[in-house]
C-alpha cells in the first residue's frame, strides 16, 4: 500500500487569510493542527505545496535535549520549525523562506493563540538560500549563525521529473539544475563547526544528498523511513555533523504502518500526536 505523506492532522474551518494589517493575502487557507493540536499552521488550501508527515518527521529527528539556534532552510509555512520549537523548549528557531506568501502565512500563524507556547522563540527571515554568499549574508544568513540546520528541500530535479503546471507548486517540489549543492553549501556556511544538519529526502535520492555533504559534514546517519516493515524505504532522514570525520552509519530505520489498512505504529502515533522524538541514537559531535 502506498503511503500518503501529505496528511492533515486536524483542521479548523477554511477561509481567506489576512495580513496583520487586515488586508487579504488573496490566498484561501486552511488552519491545520499538528502534534495533536500543539501546533497550528496556516497554509494554502490549493495550488501550492501543503505540509504533512515529512515536516513532522524532520522535526522529530532532532535529538531530545537539542538546544541552541535551529535554522529551518526553505521553511515554507513553518511546519517543521514550529514542531521543533514546540517539542524542544531550549531551541530558538529561524524560518528561512523566499516565498513571500508562505512567509506571510508563517508570520500569521505565530500570532495564533494555539502557538503561544513557542511563538516567542520563532522568527522569520526572507532570503534566497540558493543565492551566492554575499547576497545571503546581506539578507541575514550569516556565517556560523546556527547550532543546527534542518531542511526539507524540493525532491525532484527539473531534468528528470515533470513539474506541476502550477508555478508555485513546481517551485516547492523541483530543484534547479544545481541540485542540492547550493542548499548544502548554505548549510555549511551557517552551521557552526560541530553543529548538525538534518535533511529529509526521497529514498532513491540518497546519493544526491551524500555527494554535496562530502568534505563538509561527517558523522552521517542515514535513517530509512519505510511505510511498512517489509517495504522498501520511500523517504530517508540524514543527520550529519559539520566538520566531523567520523564514518557514515546506516541506522535501523523507522516503520510507519502496521497491520492491515493505514494504521500507524505506536511509535509513529507518539511522534505525530504527542510530539515525541524519533528515538534513535544520534551522534552530536565527533
Amino acid at each position: 500500500m502506498k503511503l500518503v505523506w501529505n496528511t492533515n492532522f486536524g483542521r479548523k474551518p477554511d477561509g481567506p487569510d489576512v495580513t496583520k494589517d487586515g488586508e487579504s493575502t488573496g490566498v484561501e487557507t486552511t488552519h491545520d493542527a499538528f502534534l495533536g493540536g500543539r501546533v497550528y499552521v496556516r497554509q494554502p488550501k490549493r495550488g501550492r505545496h501543503r505540509a504533512g508527515l515529512d515536516a513532522v518527521y524532520l522535526a522529530a529527528a532532532l535529538p531530545d535535549g537539542t538546544a541552541g539556534h535551529v535554522v529551518d532552510l526553505g521553511a515554507g509555512v513553518g511546519t517543521a520549525g514550529f514542531c521543533a520549537a514546540c517539542r524542544l523548549p531550549e531551541v530558538a528557531v529561524t524560518l528561512v523562506e523566499i516565498d513571500k506568501t508562505a512567509l506571510s502565512l508563517a508570520n500569521e500563524a505565530l500570532e495564533d493563540p494555539e502557538n503561544k507556547a513557542f511563538a516567542d522563540r520563532v522568527t522569520t527571515l526572507e532570503a534566497d538560500i540558493t543565492a551566492k554568499g554575499s547576497i545571503r549574508h546581506k539578507a541575514g544568513l550569516k556565517p556560523g549563525m546556527a547550532d543546527h540546520a534542518i531542511m526539507n528541500p524540493p525532491y525532484y530535479e527539473a531534468d528528470r521529473f515533470r513539474a506541476s503546471p502550477n508555478l508555485a507548486r513546481a517551485d516547492a517540489h523541483m530543484l534547479d539544475y544545481r541540485g542540492l549543492e547550493p542548499w548544502i553549501k548554505t548549510a555549511t556556511d551557517i552551521v557552526k563547526v560541530g553543529g548538525s544538519l538534518t535533511i529529509i529526502f526521497r529514498a532513491d535520492g540518497l546519493q544526491d544528498v551524500l555527494k554535496p555533504l562530502q568534505g563538509r559534514f561527517g558523522s552521517i546517519d542515514v535513517i530509512p523511513l519505510r511505510p511498512r516493515a517489509e517495504a522498501a524505504a520511500t523517504r530517508i532522514l540524514i543527520r550529519a555533523i559539520r566538520g566531523s570525520k567520523a564514518p557514515l552509519r546506516l541506522m535501523p530505520g523507522f516503520v510507519l504502518h502496521e497491520g492491515e489498512g493505514s494504521h500507524f505504529t505506536p511509535q509513529s502515533k507518539a511522534i505525530m500526536r504527542d510530539g515525541a522524538g524519533l528515538g534513535l541514537e544520534s551522534r552530536r559531535k565527533s
